[in-house]
C-alpha cells in the first residue's frame, strides 16, 4: 500500500525538483559568481561581490517592507471587521457577502491595476469629480495655492492602495474561514459566566482566531514586498520596489544577473523568516482559552 502512495507522488516530486528545486539552485549558482574577463573570454568566478554590493539598495528594501507592512495592516484593519460580521450573518448573506469580495478577483490583475491608474491620474475620474464639486477650488482658497488636480498617482499611498485593493480578500477569506468554524458554546459559556460583548470578543473570539489573522497577514505580506506590477504602474517608477529592482537586473538597463539573483535570495530568506515568525504566533490556537 505504501509503495502505491509513493508512486502517486512522484509525479509531484518531478514537478517539485524541476520548477523549484533546481530554479533555486541556479539562483543560488548566480548569486555567488561573478563574470570576470580572462584571456580566453568570459568565465564564473566564486565571490560574494553580489551581496557587498546590496548595500546601495537599502533605500529600496526599507520602501518595499514598510510599504508591505502598512498595506497588510490597512488589510488587517478592514478585512478582520468584514470577516467577522460575515460570520455572524446567515447562510444567504454570506453567500452573497463571497461573492461580491471574490468578483474582482475574477478580472485580470493587470486591468485591475489599469483601472485604478484612470482613477488616480491627473486628469482621471476622482480628479474630475473634485474639480466639479469644487474641492479643488475649496481647496485652493483655504491654502492659498493654485492647484488644478491632487497628485494622488505616482505617490507611496497610490502603492499601498492598489496593494490593499488587489489583496484585501486574501486577508478575508482565511479569517472568515476561521470564525465560521468557531464552537458557539465557548462564547455561550463565557456569556453565562457574565461576560459582555466586548470581553467575549477579547478573551475567546479573537484569541481562536489567530490562525486565520496569521494565515490573512502571511498571504497579503509575502506577495506585497515582492510585487513590481503595482509599483511600476501606480508609482510611476518614482516608488522602486524590490520586485522591480529584481526585474531592472534581469531585463532593464541596468542588466546583472548576479546581482539580481543574490537579491531575489536575500529577498526569499527574510520572507520565510517572516513566515516562520508569523507562523510560530499562530501555534496556539488551540490551546484553552482563559477567561
Amino acid at each position: 500500500m505504501r509503495t502505491k502512495r509513493g508512486l502517486f507522488a512522484v509525479p509531484y516530486v518531478i514537478w517539485l525538483a524541476l520548477f523549484v528545486v533546481i530554479p533555486i539552485v541556479i539562483m543560488l549558482v548566480y548569486s555567488l559568481t561573478v563574470e570576470v574577463e580572462t584571456a580566453t573570454g568570459t568565465e564564473l568566478a566564486g565571490s560574494v561581490e553580489n551581496f557587498t554590493g546590496m548595500s546601495l539598495y537599502m533605500g529600496v528594501f526599507g520602501r518595499s517592507f514598510w510599504l508591505a507592512l502598512v498595506a497588510t495592516l490597512i488589510c488587517l484593519l478592514i478585512g478582520y471587521p468584514v470577516a467577522y460580521l460575515m460570520s455572524r450573518e446567515g447562510p444567504g448573506f454570506q453567500r452573497v457577502a463571497m461573492a461580491l469580495i471574490m468578483l474582482p478577483m475574477w478580472m485580470n490583475f493587470l486591468l485591475r491595476t489599469y483601472s485604478w491608474m484612470a482613477i488616480l491620474e491627473n486628469n482621471g475620474l476622482l480628479n474630475q469629480l473634485f474639480q466639479k464639486i469644487g474641492v479643488i477650488a475649496l481647496y485652493n482658497r483655504l491654502t492659498g495655492s493654485d492647484v488644478e488636480y491632487f497628485q494622488m498617482i505616482r505617490t507611496p499611498g497610490a502603492v499601498v492602495l492598489g496593494m490593499v485593493y488587489n489583496y484585501l480578500p486574501f486577508m478575508i477569506l482565511p479569517i472568515y474561514t476561521v470564525l465560521t468554524k468557531l464552537d458557539h458554546r465557548l462564547i455561550e459559556a463565557a456569556q453565562d459566566l457574565g461576560a459582555n460583548s466586548s470581553t467575549v470578543f477579547r478573551r475567546v473570539i479573537l484569541p481562536l482566531s489567530v490562525s486565520g489573522i496569521v494565515s490573512g497577514v502571511t498571504m497579503v505580506f509575502v506577495p506585497s514586498v515582492s510585487t513590481f506590477a503595482i509599483s511600476r504602474l501606480l508609482g510611476g517608477g518614482t516608488q522602486m520596489m524590490l520586485g522591480d529592482l529584481i526585474e531592472n537586473q534581469f531585463l532593464g538597463g541596468a542588466y546583472n544577473p548576479h546581482l539580481g539573483a543574490a537579491i531575489a535570495m536575500v529577498m526569499m530568506v527574510i520572507v520565510v523568516i517572516c513566515m516562520l515568525v508569523m507562523n510560530h504566533f499562530g501555534d496556539g490556537e488551540g490551546e484553552a482559552v482563559m477567561l
